[in-house]
């Protein structure tokens, strides 16, 4: 039996990614012990883990700052006796944690972000060339450098719970008959946003359908102040923005019938609870790799143009100044796929 250390520390999408992963991992190779090391903040993904997998939550702000943080935390992890350390982020503190650990004579592996391919998918008169290898299979490559190779074979976090965690009493039962849509409209950079007045749009649209109800997503002060306003003006309409925890929100997204989301990390969240996702792409593209798990090409919404992608994160500004590449799609061209899984 070995044991092996899985380290991701950030962001939420990427840490979600590594999920799938993980648990399917857990599952072919029970004879082993899995420990994942990650912040606090996603605890709720490993509620419902498999037996072998065990969570270790780490905050970098306070008891494990700078670098000698990280020479506390691997004076303690040393102490566990790992066999293995699976490096799924490759950042200076894990490049720095894995060093520790290979000089103690542990195995380690860390992941190829294929930095360069995804560059060059990004270039200028590159276009929409050929899909990349998905995180998924970069995070699997990891172990398999480790020796370790498995399927993936993963559908929902929580598979092995037997029942979904229930919900506060304010959101009810869903009723017979009645489609449950959730709406995450923003993401981390301007160039994966569509523009608000049209998903306004696209809000009215889905409001005006019979037997439907409509949960919106988000976080923070502006965000939850648009989503207010959108919640009062839709008697179908809930924002839950600061109403749920973490297990909450994917509780209620497991609920859903379709997800309609950005290339963001409430993509990656409703795609951990099998929910099919409507996802929009502006200045990034599903070939670079971060498509949500198990989600088809088809429910990717975009537009075919030859400055597209011209980001792999969506974090630079539009050369035309416009976001033209998200601008150009209509409203109804969302609302048509979200019927189709529907209806």
């Amino acid at each position: 039996m070995a044991k092996i250390l899985a380290v991701r520390f950030s962001a939420l999408g990427d840490v979600a990614m590594t999920v799938p992963v993980l648990y399917s991992f857990a599952k072919a190779c029970p004879q082993h012990q899995l420990v994942v090391l990650s912040r606090p903040a996603f605890a709720s993904f490993f509620v419902c883990a498999p037996p072998n997998l065990t969570f270790r939550k780490v905050d970098l702000k306070n008891d494990y700052k700078g670098f000698k943080g990280i020479l506390k935390l691997y004076s303690e992890l040393r102490k566990e006796r790992f066999d293995a350390v699976a490096d799924l982020h490759d950042v200076l503190r894990t490049k720095v944690l894995r060093t520790l650990f290979l000089l103690g004579g542990v195995r380690v592996a860390h992941i190829d972000k294929g930095r360069a391919e995804k560059r060059r998918l990004v270039s200028a008169g590159n276009g929409n060339s050929a899909p990349l290898k998905s995180s998924f299979s970069r995070y699997r490559d990891v172990f398999r450098s480790l020796g370790y190779s498995f399927p993936l074979d993963f559908k929902s976090v929580f598979e092995s719970c037997g029942t979904l965690p229930s919900l506060p009493e304010t959101f009810g039962e869903k009723e017979k008959g009645w489609k449950w849509i959730g709406i995450a409209p923003f993401a981390a950079h301007q160039g994966k946003i569509y523009p608000l007045l049209l998903q306004h749009k696209v809000v009215s649209l889905l409001a005006s359908m019979d037997k439907v109800r409509i949960f919106l997503f988000g976080g923070g002060k502006q965000e939850k102040e648009v989503l207010a306003a959108w919640d009062n003006e839709f008697p179908c309409v809930t924002s839950v923005v600061g109403c749920l925890k973490m297990d909450e929100e994917l509780a209620l997204m497991a609920r859903l019938d379709v997800m309609l989301s950005m290339d963001s990390g409430n993509m990656h969240l409703a795609s951990l609870v099998g929910v099919p996702v409507v996802s929009v792409w502006g200045a990034t593209h599903p070939y670079a790799g971060f498509m949500g798990w198990n989600q088809k090409q088809e429910n990717a919404i975009q537009l075919d143009l030859p400055c597209r992608p011209c980001s792999v994160y969506g974090n630079k500004p539009c050369r035309f100044g416009d976001y033209r590449c998200l601008k150009a799609i209509r409203p109804e061209m969302i609302v048509g796929r979200i019927k189709a899984l529907t209806e």
